[in-house]
This record gives structure tokens, C-alpha cells and sequence, in this order.
């Protein structure tokens, strides 16, 4: 069995790469079905499984192909279906991948699944991402024995190594640097105006730490009204002043906000230029802090040009999250070295699952002989011979069968070959068990 990792990360990429190869939540069965249908599609590869994981920090594509598939072959297969897919030529791609065979993807999905590989070190969220990719594709039929089982032990070790060390201990969150960087440029929040464009996870996230500074009103701008309007509640329920917004009114209500906080699944930008300047000029110079933690971005690059505005990604925060991180060094050796063991035992397990089928064909092999030589003495007692002879006759023909193969082979064999035989034949019988 193969194992490959195979992707990009904000280690890797900037974001306007990462961007470009995500996939959103609504086209991730599809892209499944699709990455299978193509790779399978390579002879000699024999593909079985896949699991895709995006985030705005990362797309990777974790598969399992039985029998043992030149590695190069299903690297480039796959790099040229995630290039054909997201129309990204693969001169631009190619610099930004890494792929990751064997026990290097068995580390690499542990340390991603312990928070080790993400720009907040220890942070949380990545497990319930790759929990939610697992679950997705198990219900495409995605997902079989040998992925499975990787995800399963991932999400242990995650466990493991959270529960024993201080990894998450004085991290920062992407939600809290979020507030860091706004406090840089108005210092209090508690007089400012807050919008929130979107619902989900990480906007909810937010909401919560702005939600602390007790900010002077809050907005909510969603696409679906419903949800939008959820959130403003919970807010309002602890005291603040509240509104939701239409998603389409967003240019009329855009210049009340001083600090704008943007996630959203869109494809393309929500927020462009022009929107903006608008804004812009009817605040008359007054600051806005707009920070943009999709992927890809909800707010078109060039804003970031116009004076008075303070545009943020999730790369711009990385040097905020950082904080706090000589405190867990100590916590990351300790966690690493857990790892190792874990992969250790992981690839233990996955060479005694290469072995069944040589186990079975071997089991089968001597289930043949034994029924051969059953057949032939029960031949011999229908036709009234000794019982005892017929006894004596079956144990010999076993045996004689049961070390043909290693004579003939220690009487053919030359060379290193015969070397080996003769240093490895002694540990077979040797272990075979006697009773009498």
C-alpha cells in the first residue's frame, strides 16, 4: 500500500496561490469523485482512496493506492489534476508543493492534526476541519480501510498530545490577533463600530473576543438573513447593540463600520475597489480596519493602496499569533516525540496489513496440500489398509511437502541468496510450535 500527502501551506505559499487551489465546502464531493475517477484513470496506478483537506492555511490531498505504485507517477498525476481542476498552470503550482510518501504523510497528518504544522501553534480549529474532510469523505465513499485508519490514529495522537503537554498553552488565536491588530490602529474598540460579514466558525470566533472589548455597536452582513441575524442575537443577548445587514446592502452601510471582519465561502471577492473608495470618502479620512480571514479573499487585493485603510489577511497575522511561543518549544519537543512513536507503530501496522495477502496465499497453499494427501489416505483405508500404515504414510507425505520448497530452493539457489536461506531457515523451524 502508498501512501501520498500531497498539497500547499502558508509555509509554502503565499496566499495568493493558496487561494487559487481551495476548494469550497459545496464542490469538495464533487472534487473527490473527480480526483478519483482521473488518478484511476493512470495506468498502472490502482487508486482506492482519498480525502481532500482545505483550509484558508491549506489544500492537501491525502490518498492510499494499493499494490505499490511508483511514487513520481502518482506525484505528477496528481499535481496535474489539481492544476487542470483549479486552473493554475503547473510552472506557477509546482514551486509551492510538497509531497509527502509513506511515513513522512503518516508524521505529516499527526503533526497537522496536533496543531504542530498550523500558523497558530496548537491551535484547535485544524482538527475539526480535518474531522469535518474525514466525515465528507466517508459519505462519497471516499474513504476505505488504510486512510481510515490514519485519520483515526491522527485524531488519537491529536488527543494524546494535547492531553500530556502545554502545547496550546499561551497561544494566541487567529480571532485574537484579529483584535490585537484592530487595537493597533484605534487602540480602545469599546468606541468603535464593528461589522461582521459572515456566520460561520471563525466569524463566530471573532465575535466572541471583539464581543469582550463591549464595542459601541456590531453589525452582522450574511448571505443567508437567518444566520446573520442568529449571531446578532447572541451578541445583543449580552448587551450590545446590534444590527443585521443584507448582504446586498452592504455598499449603503459599509462607511458606518470602523473595524470590518470578513469569512465568508464566496469564490470571488465580496468587497471590491470601488465599494471602498466610497466608503472612504463619506468617512473623510477617518481610519478602517478591514481584516480579511477568507481564502480565497473576500476583499479585493488593491484596497489595501488606499490611504486611510488598514487591510489585513490571515498572513498578516502570522507575526501577531506567534506570541507566546518561546513558552511551548519545550511542549513542541515533547510532542514530537510522541509523534514519532505513534508513526512508528503506525507503519508497523501498515506492513502487517501488506503481509495478509501473502499470509492467506500461503494459508491457502497448505490447505491444498492437506487436502491432497487427506484425499489420498482415505483412498487407501476405503480399499482396507493398515489404519497405522495409512497414518504413517499421511505424516510423511505432509512433511515431505512441507519442506520441499525450502530444499529445492537450498539446492538451486546461489550466492547471496543462498546465504540468506541458510541464515533465515533455522529461525523458521526453530519457531514453529511442538506439542506432544
Amino acid at each position: 500500500m502508498q501512501l501520498l500527502t500531497l498539497g500547499i501551506n502558508h509555509h509554502t505559499a503565499p496566499i495568493e496561490v493558496r487561494e487559487r487551489v481551495a476548494f469550497g465546502p459545496e464542490i469538495l464531493s464533487s472534487a473527490l469523485h473527480d480526483f478519483r475517477s482521473y488518478i484511476g484513470s493512470k495506468a498502472p496506478l490502482h487508486f482506492t482512496e482519498a480525502t481532500i483537506l482545505s483550509t484558508c492555511n491549506r489544500t492537501e490531498i491525502y490518498c492510499a493506492c494499493n499494490e505499490n505504485p511508483d511514487i513520481d507517477s502518482l506525484k505528477n498525476a496528481s499535481i496535474q489534476w489539481l492544476s487542470g481542476t483549479q486552473g493554475i498552470s503547473q510552472d506557477v503550482l509546482q514551486p509551492h508543493i510538497y509531497s509527502l510518501p509513506q511515513s513522512l504523510a503518516v508524521r505529516h497528518a499527526f503533526r497537522v492534526a496536533s496543531g504542530l504544522d498550523s500558523m497558530v501553534l496548537g491551535e484547535t480549529q485544524i482538527l475539526g476541519q480535518m474531522k469535518d474532510a474525514v466525515r465528507q469523505a466517508d459519505e462519497v465513499g471516499a474513504l476505505g480501510t488504510y486512510l481510515n485508519q490514519l485519520f483515526q490514529k491522527s485524531f488519537a495522537v491529536a488527543k494524546e498530545v494535547r492531553g500530556t503537554t502545554a502545547i496550546g498553552a499561551s497561544s494566541i488565536s487567529m480571532a485574537a490577533a484579529a483584535v490585537r491588530l484592530a487595537e493597533r490602529v484605534f487602540g480602545d474598540i469599546s468606541s468603535q463600530k464593528i461589522l461582521f460579514i459572515g456566520a460561520g466558525e471563525m466569524i463566530q470566533l471573532c465575535s466572541v473576543h471583539f464581543a469582550a472589548k463591549h464595542p459601541k455597536h456590531v453589525g452582522v452582513a450574511n448571505r443567508t438573513v437567518e444566520r446573520g441575524q442568529e449571531l446578532a442575537d447572541t451578541l445583543s443577548i449580552q448587551g450590545l447593540d446590534t444590527e443585521s445587514i443584507r448582504l446586498s446592502e452592504l455598499p449603503a452601510h459599509l462607511a458606518d463600520f470602523d473595524i470590518v471582519i470578513t469569512c465568508t465561502a464566496s469564490s470571488l471577492p465580496i468587497i471590491g475597489l470601488g465599494m471602498v473608495e466610497n466608503a472612504v470618502k463619506k468617512r473623510r479620512r477617518k481610519p478602517i480596519v478591514m481584516i480579511d480571514l477568507a481564502v480565497p479573499r473576500d476583499i479585493e487585493p488593491e484596497v489595501a493602496r488606499l490611504n486611510d485603510v488598514y487591510l489585513y489577511t490571515v498572513d498578516d497575522l502570522g507575526e501577531v499569533v506567534q506570541s507566546g511561543l518561546g513558552n511551548r518549544q519545550a511542549a513542541v519537543g515533547q510532542a514530537e516525540a510522541i509523534i514519532e512513536t505513534r508513526v512508528a507503530h503506525f507503519m508497523h501496522w501498515l506492513e502487517t496489513r501488506d503481509q495478509i495477502p501473502l499470509i492467506q496465499e500461503l494459508r491457502q497453499r497448505g490447505q491444498i496440500l492437506q487436502q491432497v494427501e487427506l484425499e489420498r489416505a482415505k483412498k487407501k483405508l476405503s480399499r482396507g489398509e493398515n489404519p497405522q500404515d495409512v497414518m504413517d504414510a499421511l505424516a510423511q507425505g505432509l512433511t515431505n511437502k512441507f519442506l520441499h520448497g525450502s530444499l529445492h530452493a537450498l539446492q538451486h539457489l546461489q550466492g547471496p541468496e543462498r546465504e540468506v536461506l541458510i541464515k533465515l531457515l533455522p529461525e523458521l523451524f526453530r519457531s514453529n510450535h511442538i506439542e506432544k
